[in-house]
């Protein structure tokens, strides 16, 4: 399989004439919208050239709804001056959006070909919030069926694969892969993921863009389990500044999401003004929970230290997660039973052999079985609260081992320590393990392996606490301070 390797110091470039515009982070772009120095019809026309030039090869949003778009664009110059003002708006900066959301009028799959001609009549309260707020949906990025069969890959039998812009023979991750390579690409400034387990920070760490899973609550959605606390929809963007942007564009309170919370009084993107140092951070290079590669381990943990150039006391300590992986063989399957079990009943014979295990699996749990599962997770989430009274930050690797060859259909081993062969997410635990206790977690880009891979790091805060996590998450990315650059146009394949 023929890949491109990308040099590590290459800007993005393309014949189109857009680069200059999509290589802005979108903190820039809507700065320059704020200003009127460029409108929302050049950003929109920018990105469809970018994706013009890159699709073919990352095939990272094969859902497109740029007539739509333009529509909008054209509307908002129209109307712009009755929202110049507002703080939170993005003034018409092109987004994509996950295709596991509904956008009013556009195709909307799960992957899945069972749903491949679904068109909803009715946006999901994120897009509606999203676009109230002067975001422009460009495209649906790619997703494996339901977010979660494609096993470690972003890829479906309506799409196909989803490719890593950094080098196309590897896996961009999943499930929210096509959101992250279509940032790490320059196909659009910020988009959606949603996050179980480690659907968006995964994802973000293989491509070198950064990925935050908000508090539960912190943004509200459209979901068929109205009270659910495992899931939640966050933001991808190029640097922290920007994904901070966008979650000032997507918070806000619904009366169609009954966990939603209010906005906050203050902006998350309020600039260095808002960054505090920590004073005492805890790394864990895994948690106390599965094995992570030498040189993944050693690039987090020289990323770590930095916070000591701040003052910071940097020390090694983790809560006990040790109960984390039996309590996530309880509560992923009934999950994803309550969300997909149904199609047991409707589409027994077209559903993936994996998938339908998993919901064979949650299908068939016993109350008993799931109480007990969430009270020691309830147990666990209130010792993680209590280590948060002692240190301001918890860091570990966002994943055990860099991207891989894309089509690997699981991790057998890292560093040659044998991972479960009954268990497909023993090497997604770092990730998963901070989904049960209702953390802000994000995945910063922190370094390379010696192959040129990216290797993200992921920051963890207390509960509710996003804007400090973001505070210090762009604190630290100015000291570690990599150079800012997209992929060139990886070969198509």
């Amino acid at each position: 399989m023929a890949s491109r390797r990308v040099p590590k110091n290459t800007a993005c470039s393309d014949a189109s004439g857009a680069t200059e515009l999509t290589s802005l982070t979108a903190v820039e772009a809507v700065d320059l919208l704020r200003q009127r120095k460029v409108s929302p019809v050049e950003l929109v026309n920018a990105a469809i050239r970018r994706i013009d030039a890159t699709d073919a090869a990352i095939n990272a949003v094969p859902i497109r709804c740029f007539d739509r778009a333009l529509n909008a664009a054209r509307g908002m110059e129209r109307d712009y001056s009755r929202h110049r003002s507002d703080p939170r708006w993005l003034c018409g900066l092109p987004v994509a959006v996950k295709d596991m959301t509904d956008v009013a009028g556009v195709r909307c799959t799960y992957g899945s070909a069972l749903f491949a001609d679904r068109v909803p009549q009715r946006s999901d309260v994120l897009v509606e919030t999203l676009e109230r707020r002067g975001a422009i949906v460009l495209a649906k990025s790619n997703t494996p069926e339901f977010a979660s069969a494609g096993g470690l890959n972003t890829t479906n039998e309506l799409f196909g694969a989803t490719r890593n812009p950094w080098d196309t023979g590897l896996t961009s991750g999943g499930s929210s892969g096509g959101s992250a390579a279509a940032v790490a690409s320059g196909q659009v400034w910020l988009a959606t993921g949603t996050d179980l387990g480690d659907s968006l920070r995964q994802p973000a760490s293989f491509c070198s863009v950064v990925g935050l899973r908000p508090t539960p609550g912190r943004v509200a959605r459209s979901t068929s389990l109205p009270n659910d606390m495992l899931c939640v929809v966050g933001p991808m963007g190029r640097t922290v500044t920007d994904v901070a942007l966008m979650l000032d564009a997507m918070v806000g309170e619904s009366p169609r999401d009954p966990i939603s919370l209010p906005a906050p009084h203050y902006r998350y993107a309020r600039g260095r003004q808002s960054w505090r140092a920590p004073k005492r951070v805890a790394f864990s290079p895994n948690l106390g929970l599965c094995p992570v590669a030498a040189e993944v381990a050693v690039v987090c943990a020289d990323a770590a230290v930095r916070f000591a150039d701040g003052s910071a006391v940097v020390e090694y300590a983790s809560p006990d997660f040790s109960n984390a992986r039996e309590i996530l063989k309880v509560l992923r399957p009934a999950w994803l039973a309550a969300h997909w079990g149904y199609l047991i009943e409707t589409h027994d014979d077209r559903l993936s052999g994996s998938f339908k295990a998993r919901l064979d699996t949650g299908v068939k749990l016993s109350a008993r079985v799931i109480w007990e599962a969430e009270k020691k997770r309830a147990a666990l989430a209130q010792s993680v609260v209590q280590f948060f009274d002692r240190y301001d930050l918890l860091i570990c690797p966002t994943a055990p081992i860099p991207a891989f060859p894309i089509g690997t259909a699981r991790i057998a081993d890292i560093d040659g320590v044998p991972l479960a062969a009954e268990s497909e997410s023993d090497w997604m635990l770092l990730t998963y393990a901070v989904s049960l206790v209702g953390c802000p977690a994000l995945s910063l880009p922190c370094g390379f392996a010696s192959d040129g891979r990216p290797v993200g790091l992921q920051l963890i805060g207390a509960p509710r606490a996003e804007g400090k996590l973001i505070g210090m998450a762009a604190l630290l990315e100015t000291i570690i301070n990599l150079p800012r650059k997209t992929p060139i146009d990886p070969v198509p394949m």
